[in-house]
């Protein structure tokens, strides 16, 4: 899914954006009833995507973006604690980078897609009867000691009886997410120093479009607003003013994001951003180069509408006409050697090369470097994963990741261009930051460590005695008892596919599973296929490999991870799953004689070989005794017999 134009409504102050189909975008909208539908773009990829517009909010409306101009609490980002979160999924693959929360006590776990262009973190409810089936179980209010609804006031949207706040975000293509808002403790894993802490979020009663059909169950918020999990943090003077988004480069996926200051590395390069100019993060762009030669532009070409906006929800890079072209030709410049092919999908009219190769690392033996220069005369260099996307169909081919924003002169950046690259948004001092690092190793490069078990703190109201528990590890429920020997591993999955059109192509999806998990195809097998209306209900088994009787414990923890947390990544043809449940079989405790029967078998074949070799040899001997007394020479002297008398 990507975005593409960003179109102003003058009157009503709410922007439109020209959405292509392929990964995702994130900027959203309010329930304003006069916020507009969103027209489709002139491109899009082979990818489904989560489709969000781009408006300000009505200024009643629960998403209200706060003063841009308030005084927060100066710190020094290190003497603050930060919450530290791994990043999963893969942007081009899935449109989108989740991470995990955990809501309530005790904690539930939920996966969010981190989205810089909204402004409120929601699940779905377990009161929703209109929300798809995503990664997780919806979350359940009545089992959190800790959960209150925000009840009505002049600060937020009200229900029809004026009892509870709710919220109402409207989407592209008839996509939309609505619900009440409530407040609960949020809880950010085991490795982050940050304490759970009590902040406001949407509880999901119904989503429509993308949002119901997507594999991730929700957002999280990043942006400028009174929702933001990032405004509530600060607010509260927990965390400092600032967090840092890392994505893993091509073909890796994942990465890493911190709530809250880190000390920036010494080579960081820093552009402005601006928060009274756009409520979204923009930064001051000025010129950009391609081989080292700047394009012929003005430089206010970069300062259209929203001037240049950094979007993690996006997944491409989008620029003004005459930016595009400009980029283009320069680009074509440099790859004359190369072969001009046709894109993946025929409806769009990608620009791809063949020849390159398939090694990642050698692409920049290809394919030239690209800088973006900022007013302060600083410079961030993209490499070719920055701009590039594999081709799916082609091998050692590439595309563009960089297309024309239709007529809309605001310059949008993607995720893309930010690939294995730390950003940090530092708010506080009104910059943008980027370092360009192995987000896979970012932990280590910054010299920072896993934090130990924290205790949670207590909700922030007089009414509670309850104290919240700590957010389980990563992994809470994959940990497995004692040193198991395993003969199978059992998953149900429900795939977001009908019967009839997965039933063709189930033994490429063996194959696919087996692949992502490292096992030979021989070690995953489909035990029931079933339909469920339109979806598919499917149970596999992973056995053993040929040489070994049994799965280890460690390996079967790793594995039921990697379907759990959705790391088990399936070409979008299969659509998404959710897993149903999983179960293992130990390997069944044998008996002593079950264990040693083979040695006492042996041990009594030896012992009859040897009893009977030995009673042979004995009457071998004993018969040659025999014949040896029989034997008497001819002249030998015969004792004389005394006869007796009768």
């Amino acid at each position: 899914m990507a975005r593409s134009l960003i179109h102003l409504i003058t009157l009503t102050f709410t922007f439109t954006i020209l959405i292509q189909s392929s990964p995702s975008t994130s900027l959203e909208a309010s329930a304003d009833p006069t916020a507009p539908l969103l027209l489709r773009p002139p491109h899009g990829g082979a990818r489904t995507s989560m489709l969000l517009p781009l408006s300000l909010s009505h200024p009643n409306s629960s998403s209200t973006s706060s003063n841009p101009h308030r005084h927060l609490q100066r710190s020094d980002p290190p003497t603050q604690p930060n919450a530290r979160m791994g990043l999963h999924d893969d942007l081009l693959r899935n449109g989108y980078y989740t991470t995990r929360l955990w809501i309530g006590t005790p904690p539930q776990m939920f996966a969010l897609i981190v989205d810089t262009g909204s402004t409120i973190t929601y699940v779905p409810c377990s009161t929703c009867e209109q929300c798809g089936r995503h990664q997780d179980p919806k979350f359940q209010p009545e089992l959190s000691t800790t959960y209150q609804p925000k009840k009505c006031s002049i600060d937020c949207n009200c229900d029809s009886d004026k009892v509870q706040c709710v919220y109402e975000r409207q989407y592209a293509e008839m996509s939309s997410s609505s619900g009440v808002l409530a407040e609960d403790i949020l809880s950010f894993g085991n490795i982050s120093d940050l304490k759970p802490q009590r902040a406001i979020f949407g509880c999901e009663n119904q989503e429509t479009g993308d949002l119901y059909s997507q594999r991730a169950d929700g957002i999280m918020g990043l942006g400028r607003g009174v929702y933001s999990i990032v405004d509530q943090l600060v607010d509260k003077g927990v965390i400092s003013d600032s967090f840092s988004l890392c994505y893993g480069g091509m073909d890796i996926g994942g990465g890493a994001m911190v709530l809250g200051g880190i000390s920036p590395p010494i080579d960081m390069v820093f552009s402005h951003s601006d928060p009274v100019r756009s409520p979204y993060y923009n930064i001051d762009l000025k010129e950009m180069r391609v081989a080292g030669k700047a394009l012929s532009l003005n430089p206010i070409v970069f300062d259209g509408k929203h001037g240049t906006v950094l979007d993690s929800g996006t997944t491409y890079a989008y620029l003004p006409e005459p930016v595009f072209v400009a980029f283009k030709d320069a680009i074509m410049k440099q790859l004359h050697a190369l072969e001009k092919i046709r894109g993946p999908d025929p409806n769009f009219n990608d620009i791809c090369f063949s020849g390159a190769g398939s090694d990642v690392s050698e692409l920049s033996d290809t394919f030239p470097v690209v800088d973006m220069v900022f007013s302060n005369g600083q410079k961030l260099s993209l490499s070719p994963e920055n701009y590039l996307f594999r081709h799916s169909r082609v091998h050692g081919a590439y595309c563009l990741g960089i297309f024309q924003n239709g007529k809309d002169p605001t310059t949008l950046l993607g995720g893309i261009v930010v690939r294995n690259t730390l950003v940090m948004y530092d708010r506080e001092h009104s910059r943008i930051g980027f370092w360009k690092t192995n987000c896979s190793e970012l932990w280590e490069r910054l010299h920072i460590s896993g934090a130990p078990p924290l205790t949670p703190s207590a909700p922030n109201r007089e009414n509670s005695s309850t104290t919240p528990t700590l957010a389980p590890s990563q992994v809470p429920h994959y940990v497995l008892p004692g040193d198991l020997e395993i003969k199978q591993i059992t998953f149900d999955m429900l795939l977001n596919i009908s019967y009839p059109d997965l039933e063709p192509h189930i033994t490429e999806l063996a194959e696919f599973i087996a692949d992502d998990l490292g096992l030979n195809t021989s070690q995953v097998r489909l035990l029931n296929f079933t339909p469920n209306g339109n979806e598919s209900l499917i149970r596999w088994a992973i056995f053993p490999a040929g040489s070994s009787d049994y799965i280890s414990n460690a390996t079967a923890m790793s594995i039921i991870a990697q379907f759990a947390e959705h790391r088990v990544q399936l070409p979008s043809t299969f659509g998404s799953y959710q897993l149903v449940g999983w179960n293992i079989e130990p390997l069944a405790k044998r008996t002593w004689w079950q264990q040693n029967h083979l040695v006492l078998i042996l041990a009594v074949f030896v012992t009859l070989i040897v009893g009977l070799s030995a009673s042979g040899m004995w009457l071998i001997w004993r018969r040659r005794q025999q014949t040896l007394n029989a034997y008497k020479p001819v002249n030998a002297a015969v004792p004389e017999q005394e006869l007796q008398p009768i």
